[in-house]
């Protein structure tokens, strides 16, 4: 493929070094210079660049080495955020919760200078391949930075809410295309829940149905994403949640595919499919005629090395829904949503990618 996706994909994260996670915390006690951050920072982007070029990835991320979480770098750009306890609870395999402090909306939103556009010049000046910007999804924003209690203060209409973010992202896009960028990919955790029984039920607890909720968010998207160049390819990955090998919910695409698959003006959709939390392939039934389906077979959250013939067989599965043509392969999350980063090693990573790029030349080659 000429243009993203391609056929071998990655969501965009990666495993940070030792050495620039110190740094990262030495500079927080305020015993580094913002100067130094940024050369470890440079430093080690470098690094995640040539690995993925290593391995035949043609789509290339800074590894979101400049962030804390995969989606700080929004509330650090935008004026309007305040920081207080998360809304949703992550768990582990055995259950067990994890609380966390994050963003939220505490005044009127807007964007005071470049989101990831600072981002992604530095991966296009050090690359010849694709670079990809990463940026958190319009919905997230109201999913999981809206406290009740504050964010309604300033906000006591939705509408107003949803037209700012919409505004912002335009704003950013315009940006980055007109830096050169041809690929953006939204990282969306809000449709991936809207899946989940038990989160669909505490929606609708609060009082709102929850598949109306899912039609406002692809409304959202599409108004952000409205006056884009037809050179910006724009992926969406649906994400069930990623902290350190942990996760927030599960269920099959089923609830949320017709509206989602089918209304949002995306190019690729990056999804989980990498255990039996993600259901099946037939909801991919509803995939717009424009849309590639990126299936995350390969997972970022053990160490454990899936079997290619296994990756191989999903696939001929997923083949049988969608024309193979319209599929891509990859991890089905970052390796470091958080900068602690998954249960993987650096030696796990690489092979994982490769795994990835050696199933795409094995079902691609002719492609």
């Amino acid at each position: 493929m000429s243009r993203p996706p391609f056929r071998a994909e990655h969501v965009g994260s990666l495993l940070r070094p030792p050495d620039l996670l110190a740094k990262r915390h030495t500079h927080a006690a305020g015993d580094l210079s913002d100067e130094d951050l940024r050369a470890a920072e440079d430093t080690a982007i470098l690094d995640a660049i040539r690995l993925q070029e290593e391995v035949g990835l043609q789509s290339i991320t800074d590894g979101e080495f400049r962030r804390e979480k995969y989606f700080t770098h929004f509330a650090q750009a935008v004026d309007g955020f305040g920081r207080a306890e998360g809304t949703v609870t992550f768990h582990d395999e055995s259950g067990r919760p994890m609380v966390y402090e994050t963003d939220v909306i505490a005044g009127k939103l807007s964007r005071a200078r470049g989101i990831a556009t600072a981002e992604y010049a530095f991966v296009h000046e050090h690359t010849s391949r694709t670079p990809k910007a990463t940026l958190p999804s319009p919905g997230a924003q109201h999913h999981f930075r809206f406290k009740p209690g504050l964010s309604d203060v300033a906000y006591p209409d939705l509408e107003e809410l949803f037209a700012d973010l919409a505004q912002i992202y335009r704003e950013e896009l315009a940006e980055l295309a007109a830096l050169g960028a041809t690929y953006v990919q939204l990282d969306d955790v809000a449709f991936a829940l809207m899946c989940d029984p038990d989160h669909r039920a505490e929606i609708q607890a609060g009082g709102t149905d929850p598949d109306e909720l899912v039609a406002r968010y692809v409304q959202l998207t599409n108004d952000a994403l409205a006056g884009r160049p037809d050179s910006l390819t724009v992926g969406m990955h649906l994400c069930r949640g990623n902290n350190q090998g942990k996760w927030l919910g599960e269920g099959g695409y089923e609830p949320i595919a017709e509206r989602v698959f089918g209304g949002l003006e995306i190019d690729a959709f990056f999804l989980e499919y990498d255990s039996e939390r993600a259901g099946g392939f037939e909801p991919l039934r509803h995939l717009s005629p424009r849309a590639t389906a990126v299936l995350g077979l390969v997972s970022t959250k053990t160490p454990e090395l899936e079997r290619k013939d296994d990756v191989l067989r999903r696939i001929e599965e997923a083949s049988e829904v969608v024309p193979p043509e319209r599929l891509a392969v990859s991890p089905q999350c970052g390796f470091a949503s958080v900068e602690e980063g998954n249960p993987v090693s650096p030696d796990d990573q690489r092979r994982k990618l490769e795994l990835v790029v050696d199933v795409a030349g094995t079902v691609w080659s002719s492609a």
